[in-house]
């Protein structure tokens, strides 16, 4: 494999400053070379290094799963700009054979722009010559998935971004988006984040083993019931909390326990497996309250939302990561602590806290009262 000349991330439009932001410093913590190339609300962010670098050492440098504001990485090859209306595969294919391997799969994108969309139809049509003429020349082999993904990235029909990807440090949908559809049960579209957040943070594995049935779990803030949906659906017993009514059908499952309380002030009388939350309030005070829960010994694991700031959003969220790695240690409880800003989220990003340590809950039972 040839080396990477730059990487570049894709991420929400409007969230260029804090992809910049966040990939500069990573770099700089890793003694990368380099500079920043970025245009506001364009959807996607570029590190130029100084000089190419090999696949192994950007690697052990910069890891994607580390990323909070990036949806996508992937390293680059070469920009390849004008390419002919006539034979834009015959350009391609030089650029593509340069790289030196074959590949496991070939993903067309683009920015999740309104203007980059306009390129889907184009992109749709182009992707079939593309394909034929790969497998011709034997760039392909869709049987072997430890291969590299070959990435376009067009900013036009006429200007594509060259790169690859590796399965295990990059996102595995196109373009970073997962595709999930509304349940019809579910209550609110709020149903998408959490799904999305368990198939981001979670593997299939780690789905199955936590979430079943006789899991327990408190949703605070539920009403009317989007989280609590997709607890329910995987067989969890949720307490749902909040003043607000609740979904009918949800509570006639059988394994929601509705309580009108104050989520700020509620804590379970056992510990239960999950806590989640999607309270609109300051996020410092959200992310004190989800590390209280796993410091006390409330909850073995947390997924939350940190609705963040306009401005100094990069800012807010290290000081509310500070202050939750604080909580913990001061308790002596080890925990993990991990952010992504998903494509269902907006002006917020999506946390997972779990302990690391061997049981569920350091408390013992009926240690705490229950503010039912």
């Amino acid at each position: 494999m040839t080396a990477a000349a730059g990487l570049l991330l894709y991420c929400r439009a409007g969230f260029e400053g804090e992809c910049a932001k966040e990939i500069a410093n990573a770099a700089n913590e890793a003694a990368l070379g380099g500079f920043v190339r970025s245009k506001p609300d364009s959807g996607y962010v570029e590190f130029v290094f100084h000089e190419p670098l090999p696949a192994e050492k950007i690697a052990d440098a910069v890891r994607f799963r580390d990323l909070v504001f990036a949806r996508q990485m992937i390293r680059v090859s070469a920009w390849i700009e004008q390419l002919p209306v006539g034979d834009r595969v015959g350009a391609l294919l030089p650029a593509i054979a340069s790289l030196q391997t074959r590949f496991s799969e070939v993903l067309l994108e683009t920015a999740d722009t309104n203007e980059a969309k306009t390129l889907s139809s184009f992109m749709r049509a182009f992707a079939k010559p593309l394909g034929f003429a790969l497998k011709k020349a034997q760039l392909v082999d869709a049987h072997n998935q430890t291969l590299p993904r070959l990435h376009g990235f067009f900013t036009g029909s006429s200007r594509v971004c060259i790169g690859w990807s590796y399965g295990h440090d990059a996102s595995p949908w196109l373009m970073g988006i997962p595709r999930l559809s509304m349940p019809r049960q579910a209550p609110s579209r709020s149903t998408l984040k959490l799904a999305e957040a368990i198939a981001w943070f979670l593997t299939p594995d780690e789905t199955q083993a936590s979430m079943h049935e006789g899991v327990t779990a408190v949703d605070l803030g539920a009403s009317p019931g989007g989280w609590t949906y997709q607890l329910v659906k995987r067989g969890v017993a949720v307490t749902a909390v909040d003043n607000g009514p609740m979904d009918d059908a949800l509570q006639d499952s059988g394994l929601v326990e509705h309580v009108r309380a104050d989520g700020f002030t509620y804590r379970p009388r056992f510990p239960v497996e999950w806590m989640v939350c999607d309270i609109v309030e300051q996020p410092i005070r959200v992310a004190r309250l989800v590390a209280g829960w796993i410091a006390d010994g409330d909850c073995r694991r947390s997924i939350f939302n940190l609705k963040l700031p306009m401005k100094k959003r990069y800012d807010e969220l290290a000081r509310c990561r500070a202050a939750m790695d604080e909580i913990c240690r001061a308790q002596g409880v080890h925990s993990v602590i991990r952010f992504k800003h998903l494509f269902h989220d907006r002006e917020e990003v999506t946390g997972y806290a779990f302990r690391s340590d061997a049981t569920p809950a350091s408390r013992k039972k009926g240690g705490r009262r229950s503010d039912q």
